[in-house]
C-alpha cells in the first residue's frame, strides 16, 4: 500500500489554526482505516509539537506522530486556504501541510527518513511551486510517491 494516496489529499483546507490543519488531515488518515485510535495519534501529534515546532519554513509544516494508535506509515498533504501560524523557524505563516503517521514499532527512524526525503525535496523552489499550484489530488499523489521512492520500503 502507498503511504499517501488521493484520499489523503485535501488542497483547499480551510483552517484558523494549525490545530485545525492537524485535525483536518488526521481525520482523513482515520478514513483510510489507517489508525487504531484517532484521538490518540492526534494526541501524539500534539506531544510532539509542543517539544518544537514543525514548521520547517518556506511555508510548510511537517507535524508528525509515530505512536501504537497507528496502523501504517502514512502521508497526508494538505493545502490551506489561508496560511495560520506555525511558529515556524522562519517565522513565516504555513499554507502546506504534510502530517506523517508512523507506527510505534516501526525498526528505526522511519518517519525520520520521510522527513528529510521531503526536505531534501521542499527546499527547491520549483517542487514547492508545484505543491502550491498543483491542480489534482493526484498530481500530488504522483510528486509525493516518487519523491518517497526508495524512502518508504
Amino acid at each position: 500500500m502507498q503511504v499517501i494516496n488521493e484520499k489523503l489529499v485535501d488542497l483547499a483546507i480551510e483552517a484558523d489554526s494549525k490545530m485545525t490543519a492537524i485535525n483536518v488531515l488526521a481525520e482523513r488518515i482515520n478514513q483510510e482505516g489507517r489508525l487504531h485510535d484517532y484521538a490518540g495519534y492526534v494526541e501524539s501529534v500534539i506531544e510532539r509539537e509542543n517539544l518544537t515546532t514543525t514548521g520547517i519554513g518556506f511555508g510548510i509544516a511537517i507535524p508528525h506522530g509515530k505512536s501504537r494508535y497507528v496502523k501504517e506509515t502514512t502521508v497526508a498533504f494538505g493545502r490551506l486556504t489561508d496560511k495560520v501560524d506555525w511558529q515556524s523557524l522562519d517565522g513565516e505563516n504555513v499554507g502546506l501541510v504534510f502530517l506523517l503517521a508512523v507506527p510505534e514499532e516501526c525498526q528505526g527512524d522511519q518517519h525520520l527518513k520521510i522527513i528529510a526525503g521531503l526536505s531534501r525535496k521542499l527546499v527547491h523552489q520549483e517542487f514547492r511551486d508545484t505543491l502550491q499550484q498543483a491542480a489534482s489530488d493526484q498530481e500530488i499523489v504522483n510528486l509525493l510517491n516518487d519523491s518517497l521512492a526508495g524512502v518508504v520500503a
